[in-house]
């Protein structure tokens, strides 16, 4: 039975960790989510989303991204402050794939300026800084 007991716990421990990360992710995302001043093939995005897992954001990220795992994007999209169909959207994630698929996903949900930076590597090297008077 203390076994029994114990297993409660952790699973009940493990819940509220997950839920309170939640919670912190969303508060987070309803701060300023503005992109860094860059520019991607000539266009100054507003918001540059991270399609990636919460993991891989952590390892590394394009300065000013926001993380939104692509399995999430639809459930989460509503929580960004500023973020409107009217938009311009740069999404990315590693290989491309993820952000393909991103691409649709927004563009279903009615999202007409959405950018596919594909992979962070080809990404980054791809991003033009600029000065804010010239974005």
């Amino acid at each position: 039975q203390l076994e029994s007991l114990t297993y409660q716990r952790c699973d009940y421990a493990r819940f509220e960790v997950n839920t309170f990360l939640r919670l912190l992710l969303l508060v987070l995302m309803s701060f300023s989510a503005l992109a860094a001043d860059v520019r991607y093939n000539g266009v100054k995005p507003d918001f540059i989303i991270d399609v990636r897992t919460a993991e891989e954001f952590s390892t590394g990220h394009i300065d000013g991204a926001i993380n939104l795992p692509v399995d999430q994007i639809g459930q989460q999209l509503s929580g960004v402050k500023g973020l409107k169909p009217g938009s311009t959207v740069l999404v990315y994630c590693r290989s491309g794939r993820r952000s393909a698929a991103a691409v649709r996903i927004l563009q279903q949900r009615g999202y007409t300026r959405v950018l596919d930076g594909g992979g962070i590597e080809s990404l980054a090297k791809s991003l033009k800084q600029c000065a804010s008077a010239s974005c």
